[in-house]
């Protein structure tokens, strides 16, 4: 805002005279006006005339003072802080100069620097991934790996808190690599001044806008890598985009010939890894009439910058076996398919435990009313809870990892260590009352708690035929079993519906027509439980139904709490594929993405991740290290220790610290220093310095990619931070102005200063010839008139 100046009249000699004077012109120009009425009135603007003639007269008897406010001298600051990133060397269209080479020729002959220098304490910054002091801006070698822009100008914000600060003025191309859309909160920030150089449209290029990596468990195709590819002033050529591994492999090929001179697409890789594990990928583009390798990258001597043209991701497949319990209320077909369909899935295994018989006594005892012990013990032997141990079902263990160990040895888990250790529980054709009322309250927090995985399969001792209805199971089910609805009394067909369309998953064939196809061939399903309906927030993938009744939900899946639930009410699954090969290969891919969603993004015991915002050009990680307990409660008195392997081979061993507010939970900072593929181990220990468990993480970083993923000045964002902060966009040719009008505008700490009205060059002759103009006028209106 610049300060106002304004004129006062100061007491003098002159006044009172000067008043009286005018007082007295005023009265007779009044009288002159009455008199003139009586005869021809004149125009207003004739007596207006006079009256202002005779204003300007009174004023040339006083000395008026003419005051204001400036910046002083010497008492505020101002940052100048110049852009030394990459980026800075783009060339813009048309142009014969990069960016950094027309800001530091402007530098050179800077005699605004020196103007400004001459009312202020300049503060000169260079920033790149971060911001540092310099003597000189001629410094300036445009070599940094990010445009930190947001966290320079609150660093700023942070250093001269309370100081006056005048403001920034800012010299960029205005592409930071540590915003988006939004602006920071910049609050106490003095006025930023961005001189943007560059041009809003874009140069000759091709770059990798986006890349994101996609997860499922779709067997053909579980990962599916997502390209976005923008391509500049490329019209009729064809760019190729190669999706290589991390040997250097390419795993495909794909081209686009582009139409438009800005044009944009997006391509899908779906990829299927052999390995298991954190891998990594690579994402290259480039134009294939510029192509100088047969086997690999395009040339890209014709475009702006190549360091935008590949990116590293990371696809994590996991280490796996996920561990899964499956427990049937008696042997059936189920579990041999099941078994089948993971046989050669390393990711996958299978804990079953199959009730052979149910719980029966072998006596009938007949004693007292009421009693079913033996009466021979009575008074002698165990009490009923051990007599009731005499008579217990037959159980049998499949899949367990020792046979002469001890796992489910008592039948199915009664604590949290036992329960927890699985990743997912299958419950096959098994009623309530094969549980215990605490064990029923252990599956709901293994769900809730642990994260786990829950489904129920249908048959004739499941859902609320096998008496659920008002148990803790029942509040993790995706359905109510309060009330049956009408349902198909005769065979039923399954039926997709269209949330099970769009989850990978749930399908088995990547064309539309080839799935419907499947669907129409299966066979006939004769066992079903009926559900009243689903719970708000589950979403049903399925439907069964016949031509006579409406259909019901077949397969219904939700969210509860850390985990998942799903409800399979179709109790003859073994029907499909009986006697058809291609539907029994159909039936096996089915149990195995089915139970792949079961485990999907279970936790650890140990688990470890990065966490990195978005603004923070300087890239600088936190690793968290999350210690849990075998009944994943959280683990405290542990010490983790991580290590971090850079793209160079090198091992850094980082010490963590605990997190005040969350107990087992670590940290560690780390800074990444060039780009590349980056792992991480964290090993954690108890205060004897045993091993308690492990857990890895990886990450790519591409410096260059960041930094050039916009070759457009954003000029947009720029004046978005200058409006916020009180300032303007500026252009180089208007540097000099500005320095001169600075000292002029709202700074922390100003100066009066005055001086006579009648000293200022011109002002006297100007006023003379006002007062004239003003006479003759208003004679010439007169007389025009015929008026005296």
């Amino acid at each position: 805002m610049t300060l106002i100046a304004f004129i006062r009249i100061p007491m003098s000699s002159w006044v009172w005279p000067g008043a009286i004077l005018l007082v007295t012109a005023l009265l007779l120009l009044l009288w002159s006006f009455r008199q003139a009425a009586r005869t021809r009135r004149p125009p207003a603007l004739v007596w207006l005339l006079k009256l202002l003639s005779l204003l300007l007269l009174a004023l040339c008897l006083v000395e008026p003072l003419w005051m204001g406010r400036r910046a002083k001298l010497g008492a505020n600051l101002l940052a100048v802080v110049a852009d030394n990133s990459r980026g800075m060397r783009v060339k813009d269209p048309d142009a014969r100069l990069s960016r950094g080479d027309i800001l530091r020729a402007e530098l050179e002959n800077a005699n605004w620097l020196a103007s400004l220098e001459e009312n202020f304490q300049l503060r000169r910054y260079l920033f790149d991934a971060r911001m540092r002091r310099t003597a000189d801006l001629a410094e300036l070698s445009f070599d940094g790996p990010a445009s930190a822009i947001g966290a320079s100008l609150g660093t700023l914000a942070q250093r001269y808190q309370g100081r006056p600060l005048a403001g920034v003025l800012l010299l960029t191309d205005g592409c930071p690599t540590d915003m988006g859309e939004s602006i920071p909160d910049f609050t106490g920030l003095a006025p930023v001044y961005p001189v943007v150089v560059g041009q809003a449209r874009a140069p000759r290029d091709i770059a990798l806008a986006h890349v994101s990596v996609s997860q499922t468990v779709f067997e053909d195709a579980p990962v599916t890598i997502l390209a976005e590819v923008e391509a500049t002033d490329y019209a009729g050529h064809t760019v190729v985009v190669d999706l290589s591994d991390d040997a250097g492999q390419r795993v495909e090929r794909q081209h686009w010939t582009v139409q438009e001179r800005d044009a944009q697409q997006v391509f899908h890789f779906r990829v299927r890894p052999d390995k298991t594990g954190k891998l990594f990928y690579r994402v290259q583009v480039g134009s294939q009439d510029e192509a100088a390798d047969p086997n690999g990258a395009a040339s890209v001597m014709n475009e702006a910058t190549a360091a935008n043209n590949q990116r590293r991701v990371v696809v994590d497949r996991g280490q796996g076996p996920y561990r899964i319990l499956y427990v049937a209320g008696r042997p059936n077909w189920e579990y041999k398919f099941l078994q089948r369909a993971i046989t050669d899935d390393e990711q996958v295994e299978l804990v079953a435990l199959i009730r052979v018989a149910k719980r029966e006594p072998k006596y009938d005892y007949r004693g007292r009313a009421g009693e079913q012990s033996n009466p021979l013990y009575r008074g002698f032997g165990p009490d009923e809870e051990q007599t009731e141990e005499y008579d217990q079902p037959v159980l049998a263990r499949f899949g367990i990892e020792d046979e002469e160990g001890a796992e489910l040895r008592d039948g199915f888990p009664k604590t949290a260590d036992e329960l927890f250790k699985y990743h997912a529980l299958v419950l096959d054709d098994v009623d309530a009352a094969f549980f215990t009322q605490d064990q029923m309250d252990l599956i709901r927090r293994f769900v809730a708690e642990r994260g786990a995985g829950f489904l129920m399969l249908g048959g004739t001792e499941s859902f609320r035929e096998g008496a659920f209805a008002r148990t803790p199971i029942a509040g993790i089910l995706p359905v109510y079993l309060d009330r049956l609805p009408e349902g198909p009394t005769g065979p039923a067909y399954l039926s997709l519906t269209r949330e099970g369309w769009l989850l990978p998953w749930a399908r088995l064939r990547a064309d539309e027509q080839e799935e419907l196809q499947r669907l129409y061939a299966m066979p006939e399903f004769q066992v079903f439980n009926r559900v009243s309906a689903h719970k708000p927030g589950a979403r049903v993938v399925a439907y069964v139904g016949d031509d006579q009744a409406d259909p019901f939900p077949a397969l219904v899946v939700q969210r509860y709490g850390q985990g998942r639930t799903a409800a399979l009410t179709i109790g003859d699954v073994w029907r499909w594929g009986l006697g058809d090969r291609d539907m029994a290969e159909d039936r096996g891919k089915f149990w195995r993405q089915m139970l792949r969603w079961l485990v999907a993004d279970v936790p650890e015991r140990i688990s470890l991740r990065t966490v990195h915002k978005a603004e923070n050009a300087q890239q600088l990680l936190t690793l968290q290290v999350q210690a849990r307990q075998a009944d994943f409660s959280p683990m405290g008195n542990v010490f983790p220790v991580i290590e971090v392997q850079e793209p160079g081979g090198q091992i850094l061993r980082l010490s963590t610290e605990a997190v005040p507010d969350e107990l087992g939970l670590f940290e560690a900072q780390y800074m990444t220093h060039s780009s590349g593929a980056y792992r991480a181990r964290a090993v954690v220990q108890d205060l004897s310095g045993n091993q308690l468990g492990e857990a890895e993480c990886a990450w790519a970083l591409d410096l260059d990619a960041a930094e050039f993923r916009s070759l457009r000045a954003k000029r947009a964002l720029m004046a978005d931070i200058a409006r916020k902060t009180g300032g303007r966009v500026l252009e180089l040719d208007e540097l000099d102005r500005f320095a001169r009008s600075l000292p002029t505008r709202e700074v922390p700490i100003t100066e009066a200063w005055i001086r006579p009205l009648w000293d200022l060059p011109g002002v006297l002759p100007a006023l003379f010839i006002l007062i004239l103009l003003c006479l003759g006028l208003e004679w010439t209106l007169r007389r025009w008139r015929g008026m005296p």
